[in-house]
């Protein structure tokens, strides 16, 4: 249904205090109940956007106050200075911050390759050992990677693969599962007469999942995508264990070595540093809004 603007311009009260009419050229009143649900779900929305919002405020209000202070009673600081942003840059801030998307480019683009090709073949082709590869899967799933961390250090100090981008990299790989499982049931909202009348013309399996396949799934590629570069842009606890040296560091493992001095905490540096991490990551987010949208709306609805 859509609202009809012919008199939106109107300039008379009773116009704008008229129902919207619709295309059936009746006017809908909200019951009471309605009206209820409608403005309680605003206020909580408006009460989620303003949790949110506050603590990002305070931080923007630290990266500019030179006192290295956190905390502060105003959001305005009294001295606004840039001389955190200065010190942070002289810290090795743009080198964490080419590592961490170097690092999250390779680990999404290595991750979306996985996981079409995994979710293709859960989806379109019929094996030995699909249904308990699917629940394998739904386990794997409760098992977050740094739950193993002592046996991936171990594993990884006895091939001297310590304090290496490319070690860091190729663990950060193991963790599809949760994504399998997102293409997959995107993949199943595809309707499969395409498979058939491809077959038909003669495709193999190669051409249907590239000619066929890969065009139809641009939407939850491009989430999977996000999904996969800001937990490696913003992972730290395997970094941490991982990377040794500041020249390997990511930006979660420089910016938090700001502030695990006992008695010297750079606050003011390590709100800078946050408020400049987030900015890609905003930017990115809304240019890939659509795509967003669409993706998880249309993978929710079957599989």
């Amino acid at each position: 249904m859509s609202v009809d603007t012919k008199n939106a311009g109107s300039a008379f009260p009773s116009d704008v205090t008229k129902p919207p009419v619709f295309r059936d050229g009746k006017r809908r009143h909200l019951k009471p109940g309605e009206s209820v649900v409608l403005w309680s779900s605003r206020v909580v929305i408006w009460a989620i956007i303003i949790v949110a919002i506050v603590p990002i405020l305070f931080v923007i209000t630290a990266s500019f106050n030179p006192s290295n202070s956190y905390f502060s009673s105003s959001l305005i600081p009294a001295n606004f200075s840039f001389a955190n942003y200065a010190a942070l840059f002289q810290q090795g801030f743009w080198h964490w911050m080419f590592n961490s998307f170097f690092v999250g480019a390779i680990v999404a683009i290595v991750q979306v390759g996985f996981t079409l090709m995994g979710a293709f073949a859960f989806s379109r082709q019929h094996f030995f050992g699909r249904k308990w590869g699917l629940l394998g899967l739904i386990i794997l799933q409760y098992f977050p990677n740094f739950l193993a961390i002592a046996a991936i250090y171990a594993a990884l100090a006895q091939f001297g693969m310590i304090n290496d981008l490319g070690s860091y990299m190729l663990v950060m790989l193991g963790g599809s599962a949760y994504n399998m499982w997102l293409m997959k049931g995107y993949m199943d909202t595809v309707p499969r007469d395409l498979d058939e009348a491809a077959r038909i013309d003669g495709a193999g399996v190669w051409q249907r999942f590239t000619r066929i396949i890969l065009p139809l799934v641009v939407p939850m590629m491009v989430v999977i995508f996000l999904f996969n570069f800001t937990g490696a842009f913003n992972e730290y606890i395997m970094g941490s264990t991982i990377l040794q040296t500041p020249n390997n560091y990511t930006l979660g493992v420089g910016l938090y070595g700001l502030i695990q001095g006992q008695f010297a905490k750079s606050w003011g540096p390590f709100a800078a540093g946050a408020v400049l991490a987030g900015v890609p990551l905003v930017l990115l987010y809304g240019l890939s809004q659509r795509y967003i949208a669409s993706g998880l709306v249309s993978g929710a609805t079957k599989g």
